[in-house]
């Protein structure tokens, strides 16, 4: 079992920026993707943005692209949400998530983190 485990989330006014981290507890061998997606209050979990594993190739919703930058870390088996220029309708449950394979754009995930609250003040 892969445990995820989501860190720096918070609250911060509207343009500013957060940086999310989410560590592994083992690297998966094989082809995989670690990402973030988000659930906002009364809306369905969407998509944020992902990386594979494989190739560093990386992918993002429409509504944070040139906003939000993820990145990885091999050696330290993590990955990150670089956040800037957040928005109100940024504010979520960001939760971390792994599958085995390319990534998805839909929330089809194998392995998730608890979350971390992400609020951004209007």
């Amino acid at each position: 079992q892969v445990q995820l485990v989501e860190s720096g989330g918070g609250l911060v006014q509207a343009g500013g920026s957060l940086r999310l981290s989410c560590a592994a507890s083992r690297r998966t061998v094989g082809s995989y993707a670690m990402g973030w997606l988000r659930q906002a209050p009364g809306k369905e979990r969407e998509f944020v943005a992902a990386i594979y594993w494989y190739d560093g190739s990386a992918y993002y919703a429409d509504s944070v692209k040139g906003r939000f930058t993820i990145s990885r870390d091999n050696a330290k088996n993590s990955v990150y949400l670089q956040m800037n220029s957040l928005k109100p309708e940024d504010t979520a449950v960001y939760y971390c998530a792994a599958k085995r394979g390319v990534p998805s754009y839909d929330p089809n995930y194998d392995y998730w983190g608890q979350g971390t609250q992400v609020t951004v003040s209007s």
